[in-house]
């Protein structure tokens, strides 16, 4: 897709605040700092649109992205991330299962990890979660131009055996945000959830 029109319309913790237009959504899941800023500016063209923050765990809203008036990115607060309290991050979980779980209009989910790591054991939990409700979920694996070019075949293996994926799955998107490697990529899978396009 070509984006010239992005807008932050709203941030929502609550379903009476999510947008009526009915346009296809996306969520962005992912720990705090492993990129969906980053990934979001380069999906819509911007260089700073999504806020990007030096603080983890900044995000506490669903914040929804008009895109060209045919869809919604939702970027969904960060995971994983301790200095939050535990009645906060509570809150945040309950707030993202009902959206993850019961929002129709909900189309995929783009779960983000760090290439240059395994994914972490909330990784694990969070893509167990997406697998167990039948959304369909795309693996994008941020920070991939700080791993050699020859290595990346041995990052997309340590994922799926991590994630317990099965050796021949595709859903898995090398990507790298200075470069706009798999921007293409990614884009085709989201078109392709949002509106069955091949």
């Amino acid at each position: 897709m070509e984006v010239n029109h992005v807008e932050l319309v709203m941030s929502a913790v609550d379903p009476v605040q999510y947008p009526t237009t009915g346009y296809p959504e996306i969520a962005l899941v992912g720990r705090s700092n492993v990129g969906k800023s980053s990934l979001t500016n380069v999906l819509i063209n911007r260089n700073s649109y999504a806020r990007t923050s030096s603080q983890p765990g900044k995000t506490q809203t669903l914040n929804f992205y008009n895109v060209e008036d045919q869809l919604y990115f939702v970027d969904v607060p960060g995971y994983g991330y301790a200095k939050v309290s535990k009645s906060e991050r509570e809150k945040w979980g309950n707030m993202i299962e009902t959206y993850l779980t019961q929002r129709d209009q909900l189309k995929g989910v783009v779960s983000l990890v760090d290439a240059r790591h395994a994914p972490t054991e909330a990784d694990v939990t969070m893509y167990q979660w997406l697998a167990y409700y039948g959304l369909p979920t795309l693996i994008v694996a941020t920070k991939s131009d700080k791993i050699a070019r020859g290595k990346w075949n041995q990052a997309v293996s340590l994922i799926k055996k991590t994630m317990d994926l099965p050796s021949d799955a595709d859903n898995i998107i090398m990507f790298s945000a200075p470069k706009k490697i798999g921007k293409d990529a990614v884009w085709n899978w989201i078109e392709q959830q949002a509106f069955g396009e091949e």
